[in-house]
């Protein structure tokens, strides 16, 4: 995409990752054969590429190559809207220039949030946000006091869609259905041992749209595991 992004776009992503989800969809437990799609946002804007290995009766298994984000350092939080939030701001403010090199960065799509959850209902959980570098400046991202830069290596990922506005029960909802779709898979245990081994997060929520699309938005629960034993490089 050129470099002309609007700013209004831009600022219509904060927004939505800001707004109250008063037009949350909650998808039926019954609704288990979700239909995955590349999401219309991807069209627009640049969006880490992916091929796809595996489709299964309510999520898909993707391969994703090499990418790159700039993140948040973990954000203690109860909820996962408020911490996204909380570090959307750092992450705003760093794609209009507030880095070291003043630089002005395209958007991209999605904005992650890695979760690591409490051991209870009522204690804080471990949230990093993150954006995705554009192909232009992944070679030397501008550094940014209070962010760092993750570079994964080739990851696969199990993948569930679902629409509406991000809540903090939705979410939770559909991580289950997830984790229900793929038990007793061979997915799930190489999840499972990369869990064990400290590779990945317990999941990660990616949001693709603006605030004003009401229609077709689309949201995913990432499951990240590796069939290589090198998941992540931090």
């Amino acid at each position: 995409m050129a470099m002309g992004t609007s700013v209004a776009f831009k600022v219509s992503l904060l927004l939505s990752l800001l707004s109250v989800s008063l037009f949350t969809t909650v998808l039926s437990d019954t609704r288990q054969n979700v239909v995955t799609f590349t999401p219309p946002t991807c069209k627009r804007i640049e969006c880490p590429a992916y091929d796809v290995v595996h489709v299964g009766n309510g999520y898909e298994i993707r391969r994703y190559n090499s990418t790159v984000w700039i993140s948040n350092p973990p954000i203690p939080e109860i909820s996962l809207v408020e911490a996204t939030r909380t570090g959307f701001f750092s992450l705003f403010d760093y794609i209009q220039g507030k880095n070291e090199y003043n630089q002005k960065i395209e958007m991209t799509a999605p904005v992650i949030t890695e979760v690591s959850p409490s051991d209870g209902p009522f204690c804080e959980s471990s949230f990093v946000v993150s954006f995705f570098v554009p192909k232009q400046n992944q070679a030397n991202p501008p550094p940014a006091k209070g962010l760092h830069v993750q570079r994964w290596e080739a990851v696969h990922v199990a993948v569930r869609q679902f629409g509406g506005f991000v809540s903090d029960s939705t979410v939770g909802a559909e991580a289950a259905a997830l984790k229900d779709a793929i038990a007793g898979t061979e997915w799930a245990s190489a999840i499972e041992n990369s869990h064990r081994a400290g590779h990945a997060s317990v999941y990660i929520v990616a949001q693709y749209n603006s605030p004003f699309e009401f229609d077709d938005r689309v949201n995913e629960i990432w499951f990240l595991f590796d069939l290589e034993n090198n998941v992540l490089a931090m």
